[in-house]
Parts: structure tokens; sequence; C-alpha cells
């Protein structure tokens, strides 16, 4: 009996017609293994998930592998997406008994007293290749290891446990000061550059956002300090990674969005996946890099990106989808690679020399005989190349990305997951919000907005957060990443565009997050709430990963909510985070991008400015606020209107002639109140 009909998730649905007998992971799949003394078999993966479809091919849905799992397993099949806490407890237990870094699907087999691994895996073939075992040979194996030696297999567990518990409770101790470990951060993040392609390491090559800003910010600080000597490299690392995505193929260039990686090298070609997460960092992180100055390859994937989320990855209601599949009618890419005699069908005879100049068709095929649209040059130098003035091939180039967008969406789509995720969304509202400040694009801000609302009225119920919706319903209490995250993206959106609703919902968030999930004895927070089911380790991530993690998040955002609501209590949750991670930072800083940058902005308070006025006239003063890119300067504009102010902040607040007010604010103190355009702008420097 396959249990999974009766889940919401869209990947445990995938797989409900298996003819395996799944359960999701549930007390009493559990029970039932304790009492038959049957291995379970636990199988982690998501939706959009290249590998876990394949694995699903060829072994879950094969009649005699399923009957061996059966037999012999009592089998559960989670949604990592559903349940990160499972995920990235066994994601440490693999890399902890195999030494070797983690990935989906996930493959554990538990001891069904204890729950703890002993043996893992990630992919297996159903017939041995890659140098792996077939799967069913493997489960038999294991089955019969299991039956023989429960003695090892329980010392083993015993082990392991130890290994867990010792991972919390070690004292780590640094010598060495902040600026000592963002320097080192810095090093580190240089060492595993790749000079001539960008991004950190070679094949695949991940964005890794959170690197990339930590070294954005790192140039921001050492450029406005006088005493030092600016630090070119830094934002040339960080200039040349985005440049070199924007024009890769981990881009698409048609519709808009990045891709989880790229597989190679150059960026040219993707795993095709789409996640909300990526998206939302790295819209953030453009928009920041355009603070610099303007850069049209840079503005188009925002725009693109942007519009994309909103067309593509929106419910009608607000709330953001969580990914689109690498794979359509059962091919990886297959909806986003052409051959260059569809690409001629469709377009005009100039419109496809451009297009073929720019995206590199006139080069030998990237993937599996068909091409990946990536640009290998600069648009000046096709521009040049074809002896066109800007305009004509700004002109073609537009017109024939709209025809090939058009052919493109008569295909086959990607597969869709269409829950909402808390966590992703916190990070999407904060993409959007960001980017749609920068550029003036208040419909970026409507859709932000319309994500917070979704998320704020329909993901909480009896005044706590969950993590995840599907068809009208709310599932899993929320965790830290989900905190942590909203609060963080609330906070962006109050800076975009103030509304009373997302200053109560931050409150409400940073305050659940200190009721819940905080160690009271060490400081930082745990990734599941006090009153979340026992597993077998309680993490408290520190690491950043796909995700920026948890602490990180919960310490740079609560560290923004003490400053703009003025309550100390807040800061010093942030601040014994930092003092508790500090041993884990400097273990290796450059593995901590985002709990640096928490110590950066806890070492240099934020400058906080706060204009109240009428909406239409907040506009010029807020324009002259937010120019450049100034990481510590944090800017509200708050309507005349609002109710929920800052403690600190006096009723009423506007001038006289119901002209705008500004004050300047650092370390909780502010400027008596600016009601003069001229010195609002000398003051802001």
């Amino acid at each position: 009996m396959n249990r999974l009909i009766r889940e919401s998730s869209p990947y445990l649905q995938q797989h409900a017609e298996n003819p395996v007998d799944w359960y999701p992971w549930c007390d009493e799949a559990i029970e039932r293994a304790r009492a038959e003394r049957r291995p379970i078999l636990l199988s982690i993966g998501y939706s959009a998930c290249h590998w876990c479809h394949v694995m699903a091919h060829e072994s879950f849905e094969d009649e005699s592998t399923a009957a061996v799992m059966n037999q012999h397993f009592v089998n559960i099949k989670v949604d990592r997406e559903e349940r990160p806490d499972l995920d990235r407890i066994y994601q440490l237990a693999h890399q902890l008994l195999t030494h070797q870094s983690g990935g989906w699907p996930l493959t554990v087999f538990l001891d069904p007293p204890t729950l703890l691994p002993f043996f893992t895996g990630t992919y297996f073939p159903r017939s041995p290749r890659y140098g792996l075992p077939g799967f069913a040979d493997l489960l038999m194996r294991i089955s019969n290891t299991y039956a023989a030696k429960r003695t090892e297999v329980q010392e083993q567990g015993e082990r392991l446990a130890d290994v867990f518990a010792n991972l919390e409770s070690a004292e780590h101790e640094s010598e060495a000061d902040d600026a000592g470990l963002l320097a080192e951060a810095r090093k580190q993040l240089e060492a595993s550059y790749d000079a001539a392609e960008g991004g950190f390491g070679s094949a695949p090559k991940f964005p890794m956002p959170t690197a990339i800003e930590r070294l954005l910010r790192h140039w921001a600080h050492v450029h406005a300090d006088l005493d030092q000597r600016p630090d070119r490299e830094a934002l040339n690392m960080v200039m040349t990674t985005l440049t070199k995505m924007a024009r890769g193929g981990i881009y698409d260039h048609l519709g808009g969005g990045f891709c989880r990686y790229a597989t190679d090298r150059r960026w040219a070609v993707p795993h095709f996946e789409k996640m909300l997460y990526d998206n939302g960092a790295l819209l953030a992180l453009y928009a920041d890099a355009l603070g610099l100055g303007p850069d049209t390859l840079f503005s188009d994937a925002v725009r693109d990106t942007a519009n994309w989320m909103i067309r593509e990855m929106q419910h009608p209601e607000g709330g953001y989808y969580a990914a689109q599949d690498a794979d359509s009618e059962g091919e990886e890419g297959k909806f986003y690679v052409w051959r260059r005699e569809a690409a001629k069908r469709v377009l005009t005879e100039d419109e496809y020399l451009l297009i073929e100049t720019l995206y590199g068709l006139d080069k030998p095929a990237n993937f599996e005989g068909k091409w990946n649209l990536h640009r290998r040059d600069s648009w000046q130098s096709v521009v040049e190349r074809l002896y066109l003035d800007q305009d004509t091939a700004a002109g073609r180039l537009a017109s024939a990305k709209a025809k090939l967008f058009r052919a493109r969406a008569e295909r086959t789509p990607p597969g869709k997951d269409d829950k909402v995720l808390a966590a992703w969304n916190g990070l999407a509202i904060h993409g959007m919000a960001k980017a749609g400040t920068r550029l003036r694009e208040p419909a970026w801000i409507d859709s932000a907005s319309a994500a917070a609302d979704f998320v704020r009225t329909r993901m909480v119920r009896q005044q706590r957060l969950f993590a995840t919706w599907k068809d009208g319903s709310a599932n899993h209490p929320a965790y830290l990443d989900d905190y942590a995250n909203m609060l963080h993206g609330i906070l962006s959106l109050l800076s975009a565009r103030w509304r009373d609703d997302d200053m109560a919902f931050a409150v409400y968030l940073g305050d659940t997050m200190l009721d819940h999930f905080q160690d009271p004895v060490t400081g930082g927070f745990f990734f599941t709430a006090h009153d979340h089911e026992r597993l077998i380790h309680r993490p408290k991530p520190t690491t950043d990963d796909a995700l920026p993690p948890g602490n990180g998040i919960a310490a740079r955002a609560l560290t923004g909510l003490g400053h703009l609501t003025g309550e100390v209590r807040y800061l010093e949750a942030a601040e014994r985070t930092l003092a508790w991670a500090r041993g884990f930072i400097a273990g290796h800083p450059a593995s901590h991008c985002t709990l640096l940058t928490a110590l950066e902005e806890t070492l240099h308070p934020p400058e906080l400015v706060l204009v109240r006025g009428s909406s239409a006239a907040l506009s010029e003063w807020l324009g002259f606020a937010r120019a450049g890119y100034r990481p510590s300067r944090v800017v509200y504009g708050i309507p005349d209107d609002a109710t929920r102010l800052p403690s600190y902040l006096p009723e009423g607040g506007t001038g006289g002639d119901n002209s705008p007010v500004a004050y300047l604010c650092s370390g909780l103190e502010c400027s008596t109140p600016i009601t003069d355009l001229e010195e609002f702008k000398g003051k802001l420097g």
C-alpha cells in the first residue's frame, strides 16, 4: 500500500503510484519497523531534482526492485523542502559516515530503535555503473548485514550519537578579532576564486551569492575607510562573477531566471532546474551591484528575472512557488535548448545573424547536439563585429528574443513545484523589494507585498507560522529558516514601502523566534522550535549552504529589527548568537559569510535614515538617501498616516507645511528633525 497519495507535497505525489510500499515520515512507519525489526529505508529528494527522477524511473517504478524494498524494509519518502530538519540531520550523518558531501536523492538506512543511520548514499543505479552497485543488489546486502551484525550496527549508532552530541557541546574559542575574521574570509575566497571565469572552484559551479555579497561589502567598507588602500581585486571578483553568470547559460536569456548551477567551469551549461531561493538572493545581489552604476547586462537580468517570478512563479493570491523542474517530457533541458534550424524558422535573416553571433550558435553545440543560449562575448563587441548601430541592434535583439520566447512557449513546459515555502518566500520578498527599489519598479514591490500578505494571512495559525502551503492548507510548523528569512524579507519590504501590517508582522516574527528557537544557555538559535518533534539531533546551523544559515540571517534580521524598533532585546539576541558562533566562524571564515556579514553589521551599526511625510513628498527625499551602494545605510520612508512607528519617533512628525521631516540615527541615537531638503542632502554626504 502506497500512502503518499494522501500527501500534499508535489514530490511525494510523484511517487504515489510507485509499486513501493511508501510511507511519509510518521509514527506509524517507525512503529511498524520497530515491531517487525526491519530497517528503515529513508529516501529524501525534491520535485525539481533530476537525479531523483532518474532513480525513481530506474528503481522505484520497477516492480522487481520495489518487491525487494517491500519485503526487507519499511520505506519512507521525504520531501526535503517540507522537512528540512530531517534532510539537514541525515545529510550531516552521510558526511560523517562517508566523509563525502551529500546531495539528492539521499538514501539512508536507519536502525529503527534509535533512528540512527548505519549506511548512507545518494543516487544508486538500477544496474551497476558509475562505480556504484545496482540498487537491488545493494538492498539485499544491507538487509543481510543488518540481520547478521546487529551488535555492530548498534555500536556504530552509539559512536555517531556521540559525534552529534559533541557537535554542539564542544567549546569553540577564537583569539582572532573581528577585523581579522573578516580579512581571513576575504583571503580564503580569493584562494578559491576562478580568475578566468569568475565564481569559486571549478565544475560544477554554483552562484554562491553569500560569498559574492561578502566580497562586495568588504570592498565597500574598505573603500569608505580613507586610511586603507582600495581593494579593487575584491570588487573585480564580484563584478567578473556577476558578469559571467549573466552572460552564461546558467541564466535563461529568453524567459529570465537563473538555474541552480552550471555543470561546467564556464557557466555555459546549467543543471536546468530553477529554484525560488536562488533567484531571490541573486535579485538582491544584482540590485546591490547596480548601486555602483548603470549596467545594461545587470539591469536586464534583474528585469527579466523579476518578471519571470511574477509571470510564472507567483500564485494568483500572492505567494511564490518553490521551483521549476530541470526536465520536460522526461528529458533534462528539453524546454530550453535549440537546434539552429528551429531558431532560423522563427527569425528573419538579420535577427538570426545577431542571435547566432551573440549566443554562440555559430560555435559547436554545447548540450547533447543542441545549443543552450549563452553569451561568449560582450554586447558591444558583437554589435561592432556586425557593423550595427546600438539602436538597430537593440531593436533587432528585442524582436528576436520575443519571437524565440513565443516559439519556446509552445513546447511542453517543465514541471512546477507549486507549494509555497515560507523561508524561500522570505528570500524572494527580500530580492523583489530590493530590486524594485533600485530600479524604481513599483509593480515588483506590489508583488513582494502580495507574497508577504499571503504568508501572513494563510500560513500563520494560532500564532505560529507554518513552513509550507499547498492547495489551501498550511502544513509543518515553521523552522528557524522560515522565521529568519521572512523577517529579513519583511524588513527589506518595509524599506521599500512602509506598511503598518508589515511592521506588526516583523515584530511578531522576531518575538516568536526569541520565544521558541533561542538557546537560552549558550546563545544562538536551534533549527527547530522547542516544541518540535524530537529527532536524533537538534542542529544550530552556522555554515553557508544552498540557503544562508538560519543563525546568520537571524542575527542580521534581529540587528535590523532592533535598530528600527529601538528594542535592545533583539540586538542582544543577535550579539549572543555571534558570540556563540565565533569559534565556528574562526574554523573557516569563508564558509560563514552570512554570519560574518551579521558580525560586520554589529561592528558598524547601521546609519538609519527615517523620513516621514506624504507619499508623494517622500519620493524625492528617499531618492537621494537610496542613491549608490551603501550597505551600512538603511532607509525607511514612513507615510504620515502610519500608526506602527519606531518607539523613539515623535507622533505626527511632518514639517509645519506638511513637508517631509527626516531623522538620521545611529546606535539608537537620532539627529534633531531635518525639514530642509538641502540640509538633508548635506548631512547624507
